[in-house]
């Protein structure tokens, strides 16, 4: 188990995308991030990854937060979080 400190130690690490998203055409960034999520669900998961997804109706906030073993978690930071990108597209617009 990795240390941070000699008290903090830790076996998983997180990863959070952060969206915002608007009542513009009927919430349709809402339903992108939505239908995105679902589409890449299961391959997220593939590398033991759990995973949240909270909605904010007041603040418009959509996060996705994936929780891989700490083992895991360098493989997926070198083939760039994906699909991370993909999320980071749909928010910009």
């Amino acid at each position: 188990m990795p240390d941070i400190t000699s008290n903090v130690s830790f076996e998983n690490v997180a990863r959070e995308w952060r969206c915002k998203w608007s009542e513009d055409n009927e919430k349709a960034s809402l339903t992108a991030l939505q239908e995105l999520l679902s589409a890449n669900l299961a391959a997220i998961k593939e590398s033991g990854a759990t995973v949240q997804r909270v909605v904010c109706g007041s603040c418009m906030d959509f996060k996705v937060i994936m929780t891989l073993p700490a083992e895991s978690f360098g493989a997926w930071e070198e083939a760039g979080f994906a699909p991370e990108a993909e999320f980071l597209k749909v928010r910009a617009t």
